[in-house]
């Protein structure tokens, strides 16, 4: 709730303007009736659903992944994202390219196969992962304090505060990692 992902979208779009190939995902808050019910993943080339709802019901014969009142739904989350992700992890296409992982956090981590793509693009020469991941409170996510502790990570503590102040810095870090 304090930007991060007006902060990604932001991101997105100077880096493509800057000629840079960008691909990835964000997650997008629901509202209806000025009441957020949940959260639908939207990937850069238009394809949107849902990661959760509140209090819907899992699909039947599958386990229930929930985050306090949302309900994840992992079919929807990985056959957008999956993709995504493993586009950007295969070494066809131009040398340097960004992908957008918005967000690494608790609903997405439910998903095994997430993690693993989240790791391989990670360690893809040539591909620089701009991402969310969240302040550690509570039990730590073990992909999360994975990723916080590489050495070719830069992390930014987002805030209400710097919110607006950190997107040169973002992309500086991005275009300084082509080199």
């Amino acid at each position: 709730g304090v930007g991060k992902t007006t902060l990604i979208q932001k991101a997105i779009e100077v880096l493509q303007s800057s000629g840079l190939p960008v691909d990835g995902f964000y997650t997008q808050e629901v509202r209806q009736e000025g009441r957020r019910i949940g959260f639908d993943v939207v990937t850069l080339s238009g394809a949107q659903g849902p990661l959760s709802r509140v209090g819907s019901q899992p699909l039947p014969g599958k386990p229930e992944c929930r985050v306090g009142q949302y309900v994840v739904n992992l079919d929807s989350f990985e056959q957008l994202a999956l993709p995504v992700l493993r586009n950007a992890g295969s070494s066809c296409g131009p040398k340097h390219r960004v992908c957008i992982i918005d967000e690494i956090g608790k609903m997405e981590l439910f998903s095994q196969p997430f993690i693993q793509a989240v790791r391989q693009t990670l360690s893809t020469p040539g591909v620089i992962v701009v991402g969310t991941i969240p302040v550690p409170k509570g039990k730590p996510l073990a992909l999360v304090e994975e990723i916080r502790k590489r050495r070719d990570v830069k992390v930014f503590n987002v805030t209400r505060e710097n919110r607006n102040s950190l997107l040169p810095d973002i992309v500086a870090v991005v275009q300084s990692s082509r080199t």
